[in-house]
């Protein structure tokens, strides 16, 4: 394939990007997939439970299962440049002058530390990453105790005590998760302010297995193999405080990849791609967008890779229109 035959491009090696892979094979619309690696959040998970379709899978595996299944009918229509980050995605023209007339059709530059790729369309599926959490240890006990996903890990702290770091929807939803396994979750908010719904904080804050404690910044995780404390400063007293628990799940927010588009597409204040819910269509003609780098109101794996099987559909409607 050269540079102008590619109909799409897809950026991103996810769950997002292997499922827009396979339906563009199937599809036979003659693709790129541009991704540094297959690697998505979820696989320092040692056991992901909600892998439709899977019991249990550990996020390495799921990741070789996404890979493999997006190379498989992929011989002869899609192109996988690995180890290859984006850096620029430009809007250009280009001319057909099929049976003597012309037309201009916009087509889009790809551009990566190693070349440049142009297609007709683009798939925005470049995921996030969690904003990690920047205190003394947590580095060091990374994926020992200290963790991201309450999905993901939460059957793994049964019976344990544990904390959740941040007071917004996420911070909630994971503590009301882990409720249901831990013997007990302890909120920390660094102000007086839970910027979860109400309903929410309602909801979660009744249960008396849940502690919230605000005015709590954090300082340091402690530990031995595996994470046995969290100290924190609180803000009232001055004082730090050392919580005695097996596993801190941070729910800080997530910071979307999406930086190489923020020239082109039209950005919602956390530089997630702005779509359109009912077919993934960004800002711009010809682009569209799905999973954690996008605006939707949810981020799982299984709704990542559903957005992209949507976007393909419409992708392919949109190539044959035309």
């Amino acid at each position: 394939m050269n540079e102008s035959s590619y109909d799409l491009a897809i950026i991103g090696g996810g769950p997002a990007g292997a499922a827009a892979a396979v339906y563009a094979a199937r599809k036979r619309l003659k693709t790129v997939l541009i991704t540094t690696d297959w690697i998505g959040q979820s696989s320092v998970s040692d056991k992901i439970e909600n892998w439709i379709g899977t019991v249990a899978i550990s996020g390495a595996n799921l990741s070789k299962s996404l890979e493999a299944h997006a190379k498989a009918y992929a011989e002869g229509i899609i192109e996988f440049k690995e180890g290859e980050y984006c850096m620029k995605i430009e809007k250009m023209s280009t001319k057909d002058e099929e049976s003597g007339s012309q037309k201009t059709h916009d087509a889009f530059i790809i551009s990566t530390f190693k070349g440049s790729y142009q297609a007709k369309t683009i798939l925005i599926a470049s995921g996030s990453h969690r904003r990690k959490l920047e205190v003394t240890g947590a580095d060091k006990y990374d994926n020992k105790g200290l963790t991201y996903c309450a999905t993901c890990d939460g059957p793994l702290f049964s019976d344990k005590d544990v904390a959740v770091i941040g007071g917004g929807n996420a911070g909630f939803e994971s503590a009301a998760q882990l409720l249901a396994y831990c013997k007990s979750v302890t909120l920390l908010v660094r102000g007086d302010t839970l910027r979860a719904d109400p309903g929410t904080i309602d909801r979660v804050s009744s249960n008396p297995k849940m502690k919230v404690i605000k005015y709590a910044v954090p300082k340091e995780v402690r530990g031995d193999r595996f994470v046995n404390a969290f100290v924190y400063t609180d803000k009232q007293s001055g004082k730090d405080v050392e919580l005695p628990v097996s596993g801190i799940f941070v729910e800080i927010g997530s910071l979307p990849n999406t930086d190489f588009a923020k020239d082109l597409v039209k950005l919602d204040s956390f530089g997630r791609v702005v779509i359109d819910a009912r077919n993934q269509q960004s800002s711009i003609d010809g682009i569209w967008s799905a999973g954690d780098c996008t605006d939707s109101l949810y981020h799982q794996n299984n709704i990542a890779a559903g957005d992209a099987v949507k976007a393909i559909e419409d992708i392919y409607s949109w190539l044959h229109a035309r």
